[in-house]
């Protein structure tokens, strides 16, 4: 049996990202931990729920149950927002000082593989960015086997590009913006299959609640709550990861990015 720690940036990113693979590894006798780095304060909600943090703390921990994760540790670092937030926010710690907590609890844990974020932070989010480079350094030097949590950029930027031709995005919207997020398709290494897992995926996303309506605009967890049994089956069924054979020098690379 392996030890798989997962690392992500906010309470709800589990569910987004790399639920049914947590849930498939659980149920196959792997031990699950999951790493968050921020108290995901700066949600889109925050405006309409009072005490943000403790209810996304809550909603966390209802996910993580339901997914079979064995150990949670939330690192409790400032939600940064999408523009980056103060000079105290998680996007702006050091790098060295959270990859140090991450690798204490790798090398304690032992673990066999630990997941992160590609270079571009899937969509660009500065802490999911930050998060990055802290695992990538957290990993660099141990036994760990690194994988990178992302998607296949060609369909979304398809999809994205469609939707502002047919205006049903915001004025603002501005499409080019996805142009290089996530990960070429030639470049993932990994696809899980996980629709056995839908039904813990998409009760981990519902257990979000907090997060599937804002203060304005539409949420990712709103639309995927609406989405029917067989179009979920195809948008949530595979995971997708690529592999990063060298840590160290790949820390250096995306730190100059």
């Amino acid at each position: 049996m392996r030890t798989l720690v997962f690392c992500h940036a906010h309470p709800d990113d589990e569910a987004l990202l790399t639920a049914g693979t947590m849930a498939k590894a659980s149920a196959a006798g792997h031990r699950v931990v999951l790493v968050v780095a921020t108290d995901g304060a700066a949600g889109l909600a925050s405006s309409r729920i009072e005490d943000l943090a403790a209810v996304r703390r809550r909603e966390l921990q209802a996910s993580a149950r339901i997914l079979g994760v064995h150990r949670i540790e939330c690192l409790g670092y400032i939600d940064s927002g999408m523009v980056g937030g103060s000079p105290e926010a998680f996007a702006a710690t050091e790098v060295d000082a959270v990859a140090a907590r991450i690798r204490a609890i790798v090398l304690e844990e032992a673990a066999d593989i630990v997941v992160g974020y590609d270079p571009s932070g899937g969509y660009g989010h500065p802490d999911h960015v930050h998060l990055h480079r802290v695992v990538r350094a957290a990993v660099a030097g141990t036994d760990s086997r690194l994988f990178e949590a992302t998607l296949p950029r060609e369909p979304i930027v398809r999809a994205v590009h469609i939707a502002a031709r047919l205006r049903v995005t915001p004025r603002d919207f501005d499409p080019g913006e996805f142009d290089d997020a996530w990960t070429p398709r030639a470049q993932i290494t990994h696809r899980v299959n996980v629709r056995a897992q839908l039904p813990a995926k998409r009760a981990a996303q519902a257990a979000h609640a907090s997060q599937a309506s804002a203060d304005s605009g539409v949420r990712t967890l709103q639309v995927l709550d609406r989405l029917p049994s067989p179009i979920a089956r195809a948008v949530l069924g595979v995971e997708y990861y690529v592999e990063v054979t060298s840590p160290a020098t790949s820390t250096a690379r995306s730190g100059a990015s």
